[in-house]
């Protein structure tokens, strides 16, 4: 059985549907606005896999020539890779929807978006967001949501909601926002030299416009949503974190504050007095330390230079070197001690 809520926003009608397409997903929906459709589904694996100690999420949004009612000619006949507007699109759904899974959880996640039909007048990147808020909020995925998301621009020094093609062209401001009942959770986007005043007054506007599509998620979850599932989460005992922060947490910041490089390997040369035993004895935890406990209070412009000083700090000890994966630290341990 579906179940549909239809928000007024801008002047035009938001459709979110749910319980029609993709059953078998954790949760699923249809969101439309004009003739624009997008189809969300949202699942997690039951079990996080054996030594997993990160968050997996996966968001991927695609275009299909035939939502524009095309086919593929010329020379490449066929679906290619993801276009640079796809790929934009799926970081815009991962970012703000990223932050509001529980601490320490570790089951992969997928979080699927399609283009169904495109109008050529809305743009489907804010209906991808909503659609992962909506699918996420009707499943029984733990998540704190819903989101709002809106598209705001100013034309003819009015603002509008979710504008078409056409008055983004003739607008002097661009801002993607979405945020939650209370609070900004992620914006971006460009002016033609804005004011500061104004700016705020466009994302005053924009919180407000997201609270109806928050009401309509809650109310579509009220009328077909999942009980959430129960969940375990890993976290780091609060001894193992104090004995990271002891081993090298009070040179961390001072040698990521340092501008100049020689400065900054100074700080980080320094002798470190610590029992053999107490290297032992954390070595078998301190891939997680690192991640959770202290990586948490460097910026993420800091996380390279993080992950550097760090190596530089263990390995100047002999006593068990580290390597980097991808943005993950891992430890191995050295010849004999």
């Amino acid at each position: 059985m579906s179940h549909t809520v239809q928000i007024p926003v801008g002047g035009q009608f938001i459709t979110i549907e749910t319980g029609r397409f993709a059953k078998q997903a954790d949760g699923a929906v249809t969101v439309q606005l004009g003739e624009t459709i997008i189809l969300t589904a949202a699942v997690a694996a039951s079990k996080a896999k054996p030594g997993q100690d990160f968050f997996p999420l996966t968001v991927d949004y695609r275009e299909k020539a035939a939502a524009a009612g095309r086919y593929p000619g010329g020379y490449f006949k066929r679906e290619g890779r993801p276009s640079e507007k796809e790929i934009l699109t799926c970081r815009l759904t991962d970012r703000p929807i990223r932050p509001l899974f529980p601490k320490g959880w570790y089951n992969e996640v997928q979080v699927q978006s399609l283009l169904l039909s495109a109008d050529g007048q809305n743009d489907a990147d804010i209906l991808s967001i909503l659609g992962a808020s909506a699918a996420l909020t009707v499943s029984d995925i733990p998540w704190d949501g819903p989101l709002g998301a809106v598209r705001i621009a100013r034309v003819a020094g009015e603002f509008v909601v979710n504008p078409t093609h056409e008055q983004q062209a003739q607008s002097d401001l661009d801002l993607i926002y979405v945020g939650n009942k209370t609070d900004v959770v992620m914006y971006e986007g460009a002016a033609n030299e804005i004011s500061e005043a104004d700016f705020i007054s466009a994302l005053k506007f924009a919180q407000a416009a997201c609270q109806p599509l928050i009401a309509a998620q809650e109310e579509l979850a009220a009328k077909a949503g999942k009980t959430k599932r129960a969940i375990t989460v890993t976290i780091v005992p609060e001894e193992i974190l104090t004995a990271a922060k002891t081993l090298a947490g009070d040179r961390i910041i001072p040698a990521l504050l340092s501008q100049q490089k020689l400065a900054r390997e100074r700080c980080a040369g320094l002798p470190v007095t610590i029992e053999l035993m107490d290297y032992r004895e954390l070595s078998g935890e301190f891939d997680k330390v690192v991640s959770v406990g202290m990586f948490e209070h460097v910026g993420p412009k800091n996380h390279a230079r993080f992950f550097a000083i760090v190596e530089r700090l263990l390995t100047d000890q002999g006593l068990f070197l580290l390597h980097t994966i991808g943005n993950y630290l891992t430890s191995r341990k050295p010849d004999p001690w």
